[in-house]
């Protein structure tokens, strides 16, 4: 008798509750016996922000002379979220990428120019001792990057994206290849 009156006047109480919150009532769930004030799953959407805050961005590349594939290039990988850390190659690796007429710039002004885009949060030289994969490995895994950002004309895309699953990170590719803009092609 006693667990039926408790009964009742639970539903009573429900139903004075719910006709108060009905006009106030959002998106939440409300039921007899749930309440879900958070339907969206709010943890991971704040996680999500917090980890696109937090996670690293890498670029690398020769950036010898800067044009607007490169500009937009450093902004679609800024875009994705995190901090932007951009490796330059020294300009003896350059002579051996690019042949004995390149750089045109020098690593110091290459470093300057990037810096004054102000895309970057920090603009740096590539170890000189970069040549292999063994190399780059062993500097991947003192960065740390979470995303290696990528153009979709990079010719060692399979290689990086090997590298990257060795320290926990992921290639993107950021920007498709425009033919007509290259620096090689602008130098011919």
């Amino acid at each position: 008798m006693v667990q039926k009156f408790l009964t009742q006047l639970e539903n009573l109480a429900f139903k004075f509750q719910y006709r108060y919150m009905k006009p106030k009532i959002t998106r939440e769930r409300v039921g007899r016996h749930y309440a879900f004030f958070h339907p969206r799953p709010t943890g991971k959407i704040v996680l999500d922000a917090y980890s696109r805050r937090t996670r690293t961005i890498l670029v690398t590349g020769v950036f010898d002379i800067l044009h607007s594939e490169h500009k937009k290039f450093l902004r679609a990988a800024k875009n994705l979220g995190g901090r932007l850390l951009v490796g330059v190659e020294t300009d003896a690796r350059v002579r051996v990428l690019k042949g004995s007429g390149r750089p045109v710039n020098p690593l110091a002004m290459r470093l300057r120019q990037l810096c004054q885009l102000k895309i970057a949060d920090e603009v740096f030289a590539l170890p000189e001792k970069f040549a292999t994969e063994a190399d780059r490995l062993a500097w991947l895994k003192k960065l740390q990057p979470d995303i290696l950002a990528v153009s979709a004309s990079d010719p060692n895309l399979p290689a990086k994206r090997k590298l990257m699953s060795c320290v926990g990170g992921r290639v993107i590719v950021v920007l498709p290849h425009n033919p007509k803009i290259s620096t090689t092609k602008m130098l011919e």
